[in-house]
């Protein structure tokens, strides 16, 4: 019965996943979705468990052709796609994820991710005075958007002038990471991987001579007892820091504003006590979840609820739903920017768990505090619509009025 409700492609479902999933989770919590050949995993043991499980990988090919795992191989035009995909770390397993984690970890420190922070205020602080000055707008284009691109492109050390450039790349390389994405989808992002590809090729070698201040000078010269990235593992590594270190944070800022203003109580309490900003940052991301699912590959046979799961088998970790489980989370439907107990996975779990999750919540912290300070009576204009995207899933517009 739930996996006929599970319907991503319907707006209606995309728009409010959260009864489908109550639905799973007690009726069907491990189940096959045919139209997309996965199993669905939807209560937050398994999905956590599974997330932790070495028997699953974010790819297979470290362990078997394609034919071998029943699959079909990669048509020959998504070539470029995949070369750029795959020499990032959220693609590989050990040994190969292993070996380009550390690297990366050591110029992606927490140290230099907290020196950000007042560069970071001080970016939102000049997106929300433009907003105010307007008199309100589009949230999302006018503060949600730019934040995270701007601090990525600082901290990549991409030159002002081709900042431009990286949102539309970004849209349209993640368009691959919907469900069963289209011909057209896929020439899309082919054509993004290419130009982003030759964009950082030609950066990297100038950064590798004269190295700057910025994180593709250092990922360019990080060494770790002779080991070093490579020129494509080092595009893989930027591609991958700015989708994945603006796509969410952009839908986490939209996504929880409008959830703050169906709960106006809740808006209202953090209005009064700014100090509540942190934790109610981390409910906004298990309420209305920006990564709704999240895919793994069956590398030995597995058994979810004494349901067996073959190899050559794909998941479905239903984010979104873990988030939701009344198991975890009391009162799981209900908005509460003072949750305590909040061990929510929207950053995942296990060795893929989000390298870039501190530089979001201090993105977040600074995006919604700047908000939450300066324009204290900014209200909703007009309902929102969602885009059609189930995985990445987020609002068109957000329009206020300050």
């Amino acid at each position: 019965m739930g996996a006929r409700r599970f319907d991503p492609w319907s707006p209606e479902f995309v728009a409010y996943p959260y009864e489908a999933y109550a639905d799973l989770r007690e009726n069907t919590p491990v189940t096959y979705f045919e139209p997309t050949d996965q199993w669905l995993i939807a209560r937050y043991e398994d999905v956590n468990a599974l997330l932790r499980d070495r028997r699953l990988g974010r790819t297979y090919l470290h362990v078997a052709t394609h034919q071998e795992f029943g699959r079909e191989p990669d048509p020959e035009y998504l070539a470029p796609f995949w070369h750029v995909i795959r020499n990032g770390m959220l693609d590989m397993e050990p040994p190969d994820h292993t070996r380009l984690r550390r690297l990366v970890a050591k110029a992606f420190t927490p140290r230099m991710v907290e020196s950000l922070r007042p560069r970071v205020q001080k970016i939102a602080e000049e997106l929300v005075a433009g907003l105010l000055a307007a008199g309100g707008g589009d949230l999302i284009e006018a503060v949600a958007e730019p934040l995270p691109v701007t601090v990525i492109a600082e901290l990549l050390g991409v030159p002002e002038p081709d900042r431009h450039l990286l949102r539309p790349w970004s849209a349209d390389i993640c368009g691959m990471y919907e469900l069963n994405p289209t011909r057209e989808a896929g020439e899309k992002a082919v054509r993004a991987c290419q130009e982003f590809s030759a964009y950082l090729r030609d950066l990297s070698r100038e950064r590798r001579a004269n190295p700057r201040d910025d994180l593709i000078s250092a990922l360019a010269q990080v060494v770790d007892s002779g080991d070093r990235l490579t020129e494509d593992e080092l595009i893989g590594t930027c591609v991958l820091l700015l989708n994945a270190g603006h796509e969410a944070t952009v839908n986490v800022t939209g996504n929880g504003w409008w959830a703050l203003f169906r709960n106006p109580d809740q808006l209202a309490k953090l209005r009064g006590d700014l100090s509540l900003l942190p934790g109610a940052i981390e409910e906004l991301m298990r309420y209305d979840t920006p990564l709704q699912m999240f895919e793994r590959w069956v590398l030995e046979d597995i058994e979810v609820r004494g349901v067996r799961i073959p190899r050559g088998s794909e998941v479905a970790l239903l984010f979104g739903s873990a988030n939701h489980d009344p198991a975890v989370f009391a009162d799981p439907d209900r908005l509460d920017v003072t949750r305590q107990d909040n061990p929510h996975i929207s950053f995942g779990a296990g060795i893929h768990y989000c390298l870039g999750a501190p530089l979001a919540r201090i993105e977040l912290q600074c995006s919604f505090g700047t908000l939450l300070r300066k324009a204290p009576d900014l209200r909703l204009v007009r309902e929102p619509e969602w885009k059609p995207g189930y995985i990445i899933r987020g609002l068109k517009e957000l329009v206020v009025e300050v």
